[in-house]
């Protein structure tokens, strides 16, 4: 992982983003900053009556991201890696797909503020799945507040991300596709995918992993 100071994994709800940022954390002796998606008091709200609490919701993680994106900015002389498990500019795609115009207005402004002093990542990891493999790992972790999550949100949403890292070119890109391999139960998989990981990343690269399953 030589000259990688940030790495961030993003991708669609479900599809992996935190067990692989732990995992890499273990692995590559790393500072890991996750996403406290439970500490938003509205995304209990927004998954019942999304029309209503989207605007809060969007609002306090905006808020939240920008605050933990600053400890990126602070020296650690005990880890040389940092790995989060989203991208700041997750919350834009999230608020484009929940958010009507004069609200996505209000909040570009305020996001267009903050943008200007979060870091890119170094390396991006995007895991990808396809929707009803996502609505499948959703159920397996029993969340209680994402019950009421549909099909078609977590298509629509996968879709967004889909569209937006076709063109990304921020920074290196890697694209792992996560629909036949197991990196949380099956050491081979996660081996596998951390051995691509290790390998040099300029441009975007794709990964397709053969079913360990």
């Amino acid at each position: 992982m030589r000259n990688l100071y940030y790495l961030a994994i993003e991708g669609a709800i479900g599809v992996g983003k935190t067990s692989l940022a732990e995992l890499l954390a273990d692995h590559l002796d790393a500072r890991l900053i996750l996403e406290k998606f439970e500490e938003n008091p509205f995304l209990p709200d927004f998954y019942t009556d999304p029309d209503r609490y989207a605007f809060q919701t969007q609002l306090f993680f905006l808020l939240s991201r920008y605050r933990q994106q600053q400890d990126l900015r602070q020296t650690d002389v005990f880890h040389k890696l940092f790995i989060t498990d989203y991208m700041f500019v997750k919350d834009r795609l999230f608020a484009s797909l929940n958010l009507d115009e004069k609200e996505m207005s209000l909040y570009d402004s305020v996001a267009k503020m903050l943008e200007r002093n979060v870091l890119n990542p170094d390396l991006v990891i995007y895991l990808q799945a396809d929707t009803d493999r996502l609505m499948q790992r959703i159920t397996w972790r029993e969340r209680d507040f994402e019950k009421g999550i549909s099909k078609d949100y977590i298509d629509a949403l996968n879709q967004v991300y889909n569209e937006f890292f076709f063109s990304y070119q921020e920074s290196p890109l890697l694209i792992i596709n996560t629909n036949d391999i197991d990196f949380v139960h099956n050491e081979k998989d996660l081996e596998e995918v951390i051995r691509y990981i290790r390998q040099p990343v300029s441009g975007t690269k794709f990964f397709n992993p053969a079913t360990n399953l």
